[in-house]
């Protein structure tokens, strides 16, 4: 009897032991994050600050620019963040044919009006296409220079 009673308590601390580690395992090895997860949370952290090539000191001349120019009331920091591109956006519709929203995202149609605005400033000579590719780069960050 005692040998029978030694072997239950064994098994039943191995099938504890075992269901605790299981248990504490689905917690502990979470499955890894799906790609969508992990671009939706790559995108929302490159839309805080976008300067399309453009270094701290290139970007804080274009928002003294802004701030002289368009309305731009954030701080010099040279991180051109939503409000920079929100005052850029603004010049970029009144000027550039920008039709999208004053919401502060560089997307194509940012972009495009920001090719527009180099173009005529002799900056840039690539097509109108709303890539921010290293030609506008290039041209962004020379006019950036300049300004």
């Amino acid at each position: 009897m005692r040998v029978l009673t030694k072997t239950l308590v064994s098994v039943t601390t191995a099938i504890g032991i075992a269901a605790g580690g299981l248990a504490t395992a689905g917690t502990a090895m979470a499955a890894p994050a799906t790609a969508q997860e992990r671009v939706v949370t790559a995108d929302a952290g490159t839309l805080a600050v976008v300067n399309l090539g453009l270094s701290s000191a290139q970007a804080k001349n274009v928002q003294r620019w802004l701030k002289t120019h368009h309305g731009y009331t954030g701080a010099i920091d040279g991180q051109l963040g939503t409000n920079s591109w929100k005052a850029f956006q603004r010049c970029l519709k009144k000027y550039w044919g920008y039709t999208g929203a004053i919401d502060g995202i560089v997307g194509g149609g940012t972009v495009s009006a920001l090719q527009r605005l180099l173009k005529a400033n002799g900056y840039y000579n690539g097509a109108i296409d709303g890539i921010a590719g290293a030609g506008t780069k290039k041209a962004f960050a020379t006019w950036a220079n300049r300004i």
